[in-house]
């Protein structure tokens, strides 16, 4: 098979992923916008290169006719949570939408412990590696020019620290072609429990943390808008009332007192508002 049939049988998981990056990134701006925190950290996507397409081929003796069936992972999304719990909320978000715009087809769940009310999952089933992650597989309809198709997509749902040990353990796979050494095998054990003892961990300080966050992006927010309207006072040539201020806005700062600084930025918006509704 040459390099034209490859493209044209790529081509729908390449725009599948494509379609299903913007839809995930928009949901996460929007819960941002919104002054929420977003269960997504981070989101990726990949197709499966040609070579490891051959290879699961080969590895299970699989048709070439059939590989758009047998081959579930051939697109991919990884989605990074910051949180177990959030890894919840976002499998919702997907079956929140089967029978809409996809199809979830197959789950693979691979968390320890999980909290069956949480959402609809079936029981976990940790690997004795210790990888922990939670897979879904989904059909999604693409309109490219070869015309209408349903392709799977392998959505993969993790922590950050999750994520960390898996691509480790990835690694060291493929060095050693899935035959580790009994030494590291035992310790990415060791570490897989030491990662899942930081997960619980951070769960148990979670509110704290998304505290912490949403402080930050407030105070982030209101030093950019104060920033922002002293630069449009110089640029209306109003520069004393600039300086003025500056002054009060390095006051405030070194008194990291939030809540003036709030009170500052909404005065400088009704001033400049002002100046520019004067000059009009």
């Amino acid at each position: 098979m040459g390099t034209q049939y490859w493209q044209e049988m790529l081509l729908p998981y390449q725009q599948a992923v494509d379609e299903l990056l913007l839809k995930i990134n928009s949901l996460k701006s929007q819960t941002i916008q919104m002054g929420e925190n977003s269960p997504i950290e981070s989101v990726t996507g990949r197709i499966k290169s040609i070579s490891s397409i051959l290879e699961k081929i080969n590895k299970y003796g699989y048709n070439i006719d059939d590989l758009e069936e047998k081959i579930m992972d051939i697109a991919g999304i990884r989605i990074i949570c910051q949180f177990v719990e959030d890894i919840y909320e976002v499998a919702n978000m997907f079956y929140a939408r089967d029978g809409k715009d996809l199809k979830v087809v197959k789950i693979k769940n691979y968390l320890e412990g999980e909290d069956k009310s949480l959402f609809k999952s079936g029981e976990g089933i940790p690997k004795a590696s210790g990888y922990q992650s939670y897979h879904m597989i989904i059909k999604y309809p693409v309109f490219c020019f070869t015309g209408y198709r349903e392709v799977y997509v392998e959505i993969q749902i993790r922590t950050l620290a999750m994520n960390f040990w898996a691509i480790i353990e990835h690694s060291l796979n493929y060095k050693y072609k899935g035959k580790l050494p009994g030494e590291i095998k035992t310790r990415l054990t060791n570490t897989a429990d030491a990662v899942c003892g930081l997960d619980d961990e951070m769960s148990v300080i979670r509110d704290e943390i998304l505290s912490a966050q949403k402080i930050f992006k407030m105070k982030s927010g209101t030093v950019n808008d104060i920033l922002e309207n002293i630069n449009n006072l110089y640029k209306l040539h109003q520069d004393k009332r600039a300086e003025a201020y500056e002054r009060e806005f390095d006051r405030l700062s070194k008194e990291e007192d939030l809540i003036q600084l709030i009170l500052l930025k909404k005065e400088l918006q009704t001033e400049v508002g002002q100046i520019k509704a004067d000059e009009a």
